[in-house]
């Protein structure tokens, strides 16, 4: 076994190795790049080595500058993660130059499976069933048009290096397939450097089953069962399962044989993933599946399968590595209960996953295994992938390991940019998915609803009046006065609303009017991060979290899973807000602009494409917010601008 290995990525992935290498006494080496300085990977591992600048192509992408920083901290081997040089032959190949081990498969397996045309042809001659499509190599926009009219519509456009839903487009009609063909064209080119595309049937009811396969070096190949990753938005997975919801023994057996078959047509080892499109039309079949793509690393979703048997899969990637045999013959693996994951990402969800910024003010969480890369105080950076932890629970039955999920969704409290959990338990409630009804386009079908803020909770403002009133609940003398209790007037802000709040306090006890409703609270329990108190008899706890900025004063209240943001506002820094233009179109966030699509002059309609702009290795099209002229375009191809600048102004409208 090492005594020493080097981690080439960050994040969760990161801190996720580092506690199995521990564990095993294999000490371990952090990089980072600048905004990675004070992340937790880089605190937790035994050394750390700084690689470059905060850009991915300056830092985790400089596979010589990672294989330096081995080489030079004496580790033996190199863990790669996911994502970043994860599944790119030529770092491997590098790595054992060097004399070093490359903890994954070899560069011949990730060769044969990165190229999804080439995988899907490599699968047909190895018997495993296959998505109709085009997997060719001419990529003529004229002759792939003609090709998606052959195999009719809808199609999806994959780019053929593609992964995690980058380079992908769903296309439904004919006049869609140039404009989509060119944008994943793009996207490929930009996140992996090939512009190829390959285009494929899409599956009206398609779920999506994976499986995960391990192998070592002396020929085993064995799977560790099924994980079901249908719920997804962007072709990006965003709850997994294992095992997959109505799945029979003799379904399990087929879609577990073709996967090992793959496997081993390419002599893999190491963890590897087969991804399954299932036809959920129906029950699932045998003849229902068929190959989409192989993942040759480990997967994000990898610790569903680790609670239901029982296994620590990185600890199988180093003893692999290290030339051992597999840990357990395939008769030997346990499947054992249901377990989920949900990804918590800094996003907003109800603007199409926009993803989101800034400082993590404050982050807490419940019961669950928790994966995270990022604690209170750290920053979600716009250089990287913008997932803040996993979480995962494990049951005896689906039912149990689901309600465990929804309970834990309730206990996340983040504070700082925003995030999807409020999405994460409307879709861990959602009736389809609660009864394993799932599939791909779940998410899309019922958006609205899941994410349809909810009704505002006259129990939440009160707290949040509290928390800004600067009132100590624990003084016996509170609100005394000679003649009569003292009552005090607190006007928040929620969501650009001013609410009048007024409160009556007693000692441990409260009276708080909102708006026409009356809040009393007795046996108040403040500390800094909860309040538990008795409103009508009832007992209730909420998270809660108070800072003070320049502007004043804001207050976090998470009350049965959902959490509010309050402020209370300065009188004196209010004069000096400045209110956007609602003639201007802003960069909702720090990127680079790609593609600029209109010019001065320009008449337009609301919702129109203008521009778009790359962030967080994603492509976002901003529209135009109103029917108008374009009065000027402040942005070229090319340039980097920061949250809030304006890149096209439109001409004031004439009717005010």
């Amino acid at each position: 076994m090492f005594t020493k290995i080097l981690i080439a990525n960050r994040g969760e992935i990161a801190c996720r190795v580092i506690r199995t290498a521990r564990r095993m006494g294999v000490k371990t080496v952090a990089v980072y790049s600048d905004a990675d300085r004070a992340a937790l990977h880089v605190e937790m591992a035994d050394e750390a080595v700084h690689i470059g600048a905060s850009e991915v192509s300056q830092s985790y992408l400089k596979g010589a500058r990672i294989i330096e920083a081995a080489l030079q901290t004496g580790a033996q081997a190199i863990h790669p993660g996911y994502g970043f040089l994860s599944e790119n032959p030529e770092f491997v190949e590098a790595v054992e130059k060097a004399g070093l081990t490359f903890i994954g498969p070899s560069a011949a397996s990730i060769r044969a499976m990165g190229l999804k045309d080439a995988a899907k042809a490599l699968m047909e001659e190895a018997g495993v069933p296959v998505v109709p499509g085009y997997h060719g190599a001419d990529q003529d926009p004229a002759f792939l048009k003609s090709q998606a009219d052959v195999i009719g519509y809808p199609v999806l456009i994959k780019a053929r290096a593609g992964g995690g839903g980058k380079g992908m487009r769903l296309v439904e009609r004919p006049e869609d397939f140039a404009a989509n063909l060119e944008s994943a064209a793009r996207e490929g080119q930009n996140a992996f450097d090939d512009p190829a595309v390959l285009i494929e049937k899409f599956i009206t009811s398609p779920r999506h089953i994976e499986v995960q396969v391990f192998g070592d070096k002396h020929g085993n190949v064995v799977h560790l069962y099924e994980r079901d990753c249908s719920l997804q938005r962007r072709h990006q997975k965003v709850i997994e399962e294992a095992p997959a919801p109505g799945m029979t023994a003799e379904v399990r057996a087929a879609m577990t044989d073709a996967a090992v078959t793959a496997a081993k047509a390419i002599e893999y080892f190491g963890a590897g993933t087969i991804e399954f499109i299932v036809d959920g039309a129906g029950d699932l079949r045998k003849d229902g599946f068929w190959f989409m793509e192989m993942n040759t690393r480990l997967q994000v979703e990898h610790p569903v399968t680790e609670a239901i048997t029982g296994t620590d899969l990185v600890e199988w990637q180093l003893r692999v590595a290290a030339g051992e045999r597999l840990p357990l013959a395939q008769k030997a693996i346990p499947l054992q209960g249901h377990a989920f994951e949900a990804r918590l990402y800094a996003e907003d969800a109800a603007k199409d996953f926009l993803p989101a910024t800034g400082k993590i003010d404050h982050i807490s969480f419940g019961q669950g295994r928790i994966d995270t890369g990022v604690r209170t105080g750290n920053e979600i950076s716009p250089f990287y992938d913008p997932m803040i932890a996993k979480i995962t629970t494990h049951g005896a039955s689906r039912a149990e390991a689901l309600v465990s999920l929804q309970n834990a969704l309730v206990d996340v409290h983040v504070v700082g940019p925003v995030t999807n959990v409020a999405f994460l338990g409307a879709l861990a409630r959602h009736k389809e998915f609660s009864h394993g009804n799932a599939d791909t386009g779940l998410i899309a079908r019922d958006f609205e609803n899941l994410v349809a803020r909810p009704a505002h909770n006259t129990l939440s403002m009160a707290i949040g009046a509290l928390l800004l009133s600067g009132i100590d609940t624990d003084d016996p003398f509170t609100g005394w006065r000679l003649w009569g209790t003292a009552t005090h007037l607190v006007v928040l802000q929620r969501d650009g609303e001013d609410i009048d709040a007024f409160l009556t306090p007693f000692a441990k006890a409260m009276s708080i009017k909102v708006g026409a409703e009356q809040v009393d609270l007795t046996d108040i329990e403040l500390t800094e991060n909860q309040i538990s108190a008795f409103r009508d008899g009832q007992a209730f706890c909420a998270k809660v979290f108070r800072s003070e900025t320049r502007i004043g004063a804001k207050a976090s209240v998470n009350l049965q899973g959902q959490t509010q943001l309050y402020t209370r506002k300065n009188p004196l820094e209010v004069a000096t807000l400045v209110v956007g233009s609602g003639d201007d179109v802003a960069a909702p966030m720090t990127g680079m602009v790609r593609s600029v699509i209109v010019k001065a002059g320009a008449a337009v309609a609301r919702g129109d494409a203008l521009i778009v702009l790359e962030a967080m290795k994603m492509e976002h099209t901003l529209r135009a917010p109103r029917d108008g002229d374009v009065a000027e375009v402040t942005c070229d191809v090319g340039d980097q601008v920061s949250d809030g600048a304006v890149l096209l102004r439109l001409k004031a409208d004439a009717d005010g």
